[in-house]
């Protein structure tokens, strides 16, 4: 490659004068013509004199001519050919699967409360407490509910006097009646007489039917009392683990409205589940027995495994998103899961193993007709480059001795990574372009390098 330049006009300026040096004096008529007498001592000989004054001269000179031709080589050589990437196509198992969030929860869990109101008089479970079932966690204070069912045993004793009272009224008719018929069919007693001591005896049975009601209704109160009081003492329902207490000894429970919480016991704690939000748009993917795998923060490294229990109808909208509960069962014989853990999940919806596979990028990669022309191909290739194909076919470009080539594929199914080959598809170590690099165009009136030491032009880009 050839460079010309011309020759350049080069116009030095005096400079400052250096201490010691000779200042000449410029009024005078006829000004010495060396332009170089400031720079020089006036003191030296003049051939050593001659001879600096060439060498800078030839110095600057020599600069200017060296910026000219490399600024001129690096704006006049032609452009380089787009550098290609590629990776081979391998051979493996390719696994789709549907992420999700979700979070572990016991598989039984239960609210212990209190059925009655009152003060907490003792607890016998804390935290991570192992219980049985019918074991004591609690007691309330008593003194209330023994009272009642004082009060209640005497209501009781009260209408079993009134009903003895009433059955003695009753037999006490029931004679009077009889004496009264007897002289009735002497013709000693009038009719009148007769009718009133029929009417005292079922007055007298009807009282007692009331009064054996009464008798009924103090001995359930004295039921109900008895109750109350058994309540007072707070039993395990099953048997776990105690996960959370709300309450302390001394604290006042009211059963008002509603059983207040006062323990939440966990199951059998080595089998636990995932309850997971399933996306709709996913939901149609899962099936219960589905394979899971899952992580949590506490265990970043650990992936645990489970299986989908059930998919339930029950859908969740939130900002205008439904999505899908999903239940996995999930073992824990190590008991590093703890319930409340947040989990991410991911659902193997399909897996192929030992196939074809190439990476995803490589279905990405679409050549440009400038790219296509720096390697001597038409803007499209013969299998159709830029043509629509279905979601079951691809198109990928191999990349061999220099030459691109478009090849038409058929998929199978995909994950985050890699993409399955379908046959007949390319042979396991073919390369397929991943990424094209090619160099941004200069800007408008200026050199792609317009400055070789900082380099002013700029840099490549990728094309897919």
């Amino acid at each position: 490659m050839s460079v010309s330049t011309a020759p350049a006009q080069l116009r030095v300026l005096a400079p400052l004068p250096l201490p010691g040096a000779v200042v000449p004096d410029r009024s005078a008529p006829n000004p010495p013509p060396d332009r170089f007498a400031g720079l020089l001592p006036r003191d030296e000989p003049a051939d050593t004199r001659r001879g600096r004054r060439r060498g800078l001269v030839l110095a600057i000179v020599a600069a200017v001519a060296a910026s000219v031709g490399v600024g001129s080589y690096y704006g006049t050589r032609g452009p380089a050919l787009p550098l290609v990437t590629t990776a081979a196509v391998s051979r493996g198992s390719v696994t789709r699967t549907v992420a999700s969030t979700g979070t572990v929860q016991p598989v039984t869990s239960v609210s212990v409360g209190s059925q009655v109101s009152g003060t907490v008089s003792w607890l016998g479970a804390d935290f991570n407490t192992v219980v049985k079932k019918g074991q004591i966690v609690a007691r309330l204070d008593p003194s209330l509910f023994n009272a009642q069912v004082a009060q209640a045993r005497g209501g009781v004793a009260k209408a079993n006097a009134d009903l003895d009272r009433s059955r003695v009224t009753l037999a006490d008719a029931q004679m009077k009646h009889g004496r009264a018929k007897t002289l009735s069919e002497r013709q000693l007693l009038a009719q009148s007489d007769l009718d009133a001591a029929a009417m005292a005896v079922d007055s007298a049975a009807a009282s007692l039917k009331g009064t054996e009601a009464q008798v009924a209704q103090a001995q359930a109160s004295l039921n109900q009392a008895q109750v109350d009081l058994d309540h007072t003492v707070i039993v395990a329902p099953i048997s776990g683990t105690v996960t959370q207490r709300s309450v302390d000894v001394g604290q006042t429970v009211a059963a008002s409205m509603s059983s207040p919480t006062i323990f939440v016991i966990a199951g059998d704690l080595t089998r636990m589940q995932v309850n997971a939000s399933v996306d709709e748009s996913d939901v149609g993917q899962i099936q219960p027995g589905q394979a899971v795998t899952f992580t949590v923060d506490a265990y970043p490294d650990t992936v645990f495994a489970g299986t989908v229990l059930q998919l339930r109808l029950q859908p969740t909208i939130a900002s205008n998103v439904t999505t899908y509960p999903a239940i996995i069962d999930v073992p824990n014989p190590d008991s590093k899961l703890r319930p409340g853990m947040t989990a991410t999940v991911k659902v193997v919806v399909a897996s192929r193993p030992d196939v074809l596979r190439v990476p995803n990028a490589a279905l990405r990669v679409r050549p440009t007709a400038a790219v296509l022309a720096a390697f001597g191909k038409p803007a499209q290739g013969a299998s159709g480059a830029g043509k629509a194909h279905s979601s079951a076919e691809g198109e990928l470009w191999t990349f061999a001795g220099g030459t691109l080539s478009p090849v038409r594929v058929h998929l199978g199914i995909m994950d985050g990574a890699v993409t399955e080959l379908l046959p007949p598809g390319l042979a396991a170590g073919t390369q397929v372009v991943t990424m094209i690099t090619v160099a941004r165009p200069a800007a408008a009136g200026k050199a792609a390098t317009s400055n070789p030491l900082t380099g002013a032009g700029q840099g490549p880009r990728p094309v897919r």
